[in-house]
């Protein structure tokens, strides 16, 4: 990207995991970086950890276009790259989510993030370049028993990024998606929280699946086999942001790669008894 000044990024979800470890590794290859959080409190962190701190609420508008107006102010108008990452899994068999659930998962994952890329896009046609990466998820197009609300809106993300690769292509904006199977992080933590408020449980008839998913929380070590560090996401975000010709997307851990592939050669029994498998038939 041309320039004298460093190539800036606004990303999201930046208090732990996926977003932190991208903000300080971006930082660390020159990136001006504008890390995000919903708390007051990361926010407040983020800063001293010497990133350029911003509260942002996907869930809310207005808090989305201050932190846009806050960016772009302080870039003289520019932007380089966004980078879609925060949000939360909202867990629980189909029959058990309700409409609150589902709308919740949505306006976060889905919403917020479209609403974000949007008020980007002016600014990055204006500069005639940009990246808009996004964040989503081998269940984005491998679904996983239990995970119905989360696997709907990446499912959703998928298509809706791959509409808007179609729509900017010429301008010099590309957009990406970033597909990662597990990854060590405090995902499943702070599934818990959602997952208590919305889901009646003890009357599901999936009690047992639940019972199991829970005690699964609480033992040490990954949720599943071949659980890579959030930097292994990194890797793929520098290749996305600073290759010439970036890809469409970025599979990230063996169970990404591997159900990609199964997907298209497979018959469709064959990738359900798989998908079943590797969730431990809702257990995981």
């Amino acid at each position: 990207m041309p320039g004298m000044n460093p190539r800036s990024i606004l990303i999201t979800g930046c208090s732990s995991g996926i977003g932190h470890t991208v903000a300080h590794g971006l930082k660390a290859r020159g990136w001006r970086v504008f890390a995000t959080a919903r708390k007051p409190d990361d926010v407040a962190r983020l800063n001293a950890e010497g990133l350029e701190g911003l509260q942002l609420d996907l869930d809310d508008s207005t808090s989305i276009r201050a932190a846009v107006d806050e960016v772009l102010r302080r870039t003289g108008g520019s932007l380089d790259a966004l980078f879609n990452n925060g949000g939360f899994g909202q867990v629980g068999a189909v029959e058990d989510l309700t409409r609150e659930a589902l709308r919740e998962q949505f306006e976060t994952n889905l919403f917020g993030w479209v609403e974000l890329s949007n008020l980007v896009i002016p600014a990055m046609r204006r500069q005639g370049h940009g990246r808009i990466v996004m964040n989503s998820s081998v269940l984005g197009y491998a679904a996983f028993a239990y995970r119905g609300a989360y696997n709907a809106v990446k499912f959703a993300l998928e298509g809706i990024s791959d509409t808007l690769r179609h729509e900017l292509h010429g301008t010099g904006i590309h957009v990406v998606l970033i597909e990662p199977g597990p990854i060590v992080s405090r995902f499943r933590e702070n599934c818990l929280p959602h997952f208590q408020r919305h889901i009646d449980w003890q009357h599901s008839v999936h009690r047992a699946q639940y019972e199991s998913q829970m005690a699964r929380l609480n033992q040490p070590g990954p949720a599943a086999p071949f659980t890579l560090p959030p930097a292994a996401v990194l890797a793929k975000v520098i290749h996305a942001l600073e290759s010439r010709r970036p890809r469409a997307r970025y599979p990230v851990t063996v169970p990404a790669v591997a159900f990609w592939w199964f997907k298209r050669f497979l018959p469709i029994r064959w990738m359900d008894w798989m998908l079943m498998r590797a969730s431990g038939g809702g257990k995981r």
